[in-house]
């Protein structure tokens, strides 16, 4: 907020706001709305870059899409419906979202937990709790902002201090105190703000999607430079990671081309449990539906997924149960028919009533 008063606090004539919602709530968004409104009458042009559909349609006149780098048109707001606007996003026909189909877990001979955690709890104050994930099932943690969704994320990870609890692989009780530990118990870990924890800006794609491997192998022990480019290609190919080379900065990559980059590299450690903390915000919808089909098929393939949100819809898409938290503790879990929208908004209601 105070970036967008700073860029305000000026008399322009054009004002440029590259997602500026993308990490306000719904609150802070209304207010930022109700400043552009007035801007306009005062006859101050805006040029607003997001990638929330819905924000467009509430604010804008007119609609550019652009694509790969690419002008694809422009539009009148009020005459572009907004599953064509997705399409011409996205290059094709609608691949809609709708589309996406949760899977059943993987029948297990065994009961025991891919992971399981007592009590766990952290220096970042997620209170004392209890989790499990089971192979091949996709859970996540749902809840509002500041609910406690990625502090838990990041206990399980040890991306924290870890304050408390017991943790246990495949029934064997380990100690993981450093995301160290975590890694090497097979656990990954996407963070939620991908340019301050994710990516390491000034190194090439190659260096980035090696770094989680290169790191539990020891960098007294660095890979050879033709193994590094065979990983790299390898990933870039698989996730479809559009970059000129495997030497370019990943600065120089869309948002969601680092995303990708970044998956790419806890892929390449092949772990067994998988933390995805936003793995779709600010990246464009296309991208969107890429991840959730290919969280799903990491699924089918036997690995364990925990997908955090902020969109219920994206999570109700792509999780079999949800952990429904609140003032940083759980206050609910919902599977099956149980698992909607209205559902978790009561269990979040009244959650600690």
């Amino acid at each position: 907020m105070i970036a967008i008063a700073r860029a305000v606090d000026m008399d322009c004539k054009i004002l440029i706001l590259d997602e500026p919602t993308s990490s306000l709530d719904e609150d802070e968004v209304n207010k930022l709305f109700e400043l552009m409104r007035e801007l306009k009458a005062r006859g101050v042009g805006i040029i607003f870059i997001t990638h929330f559909i819905e924000q467009v349609y509430k604010i804008s006149d007119r609609i550019t899409v652009l694509r790969n780098g690419e002008l694809i048109g422009e539009y009148e707001t009020s005459l572009l419906p907004q599953i064509e606007l997705i399409s011409k996003m996205m290059g094709k026909a609608l691949d809609d979202e709708a589309k996406i189909k949760k899977h059943k877990p993987l029948k297990s001979d065994s009961s025991v937990p891919v992971f399981e955690a007592t009590a766990l709890s952290s220096a970042a104050g997620v209170r004392p709790f209890n989790f499990t994930i089971q192979k091949g099932e996709v859970n996540g943690f749902a809840g509002l902002i500041g609910s406690g969704r990625s502090e838990s994320a990041r206990a399980i990870f040890a991306a924290d201090k870890v304050t408390g609890g017991k943790v246990k692989i495949k029934g064997k009780r380990v100690k993981i105190k450093e995301p160290i530990h975590a890694m090497k118990q097979g656990i990954g870990y996407l963070p939620e703000d991908r340019k301050g924890d994710g990516i390491i800006a000034e190194l090439s794609v190659r260096d980035n999607i090696i770094l989680a491997l290169q790191v539990m192998q020891g960098f007294f022990r660095p890979f050879s430079r033709s193994q590094a480019e065979d990983f790299a290609a390898e990933y870039i190919r698989r996730l479809s990671i559009k970059t000129p080379s495997t030497g370019t900065p990943i600065k120089s990559l869309s948002g969601g081309n680092q995303q990708k980059v970044i998956l790419a590299r806890w892929l390449l450690t092949h772990p067994l449990y998988l933390i995805l903390d936003e793995p779709t915000r600010g990246i464009d919808v296309g991208t969107k539906v890429e991840i959730q089909k290919l969280v799903l098929g990491l699924a089918e393939e036997g690995m364990s997924l925990t997908f955090i949100s902020s969109e219920i819809d994206e999570m109700l898409r792509t999780c079999s149960r949800l952990i429904v938290m609140k003032d940083r503790e759980i206050v609910g879990e919902l599977s099956g028919t149980n698992l909607t929208e209205q559902d978790v908004m009561q269990v979040i209601a009244q959650g600690g009533e």
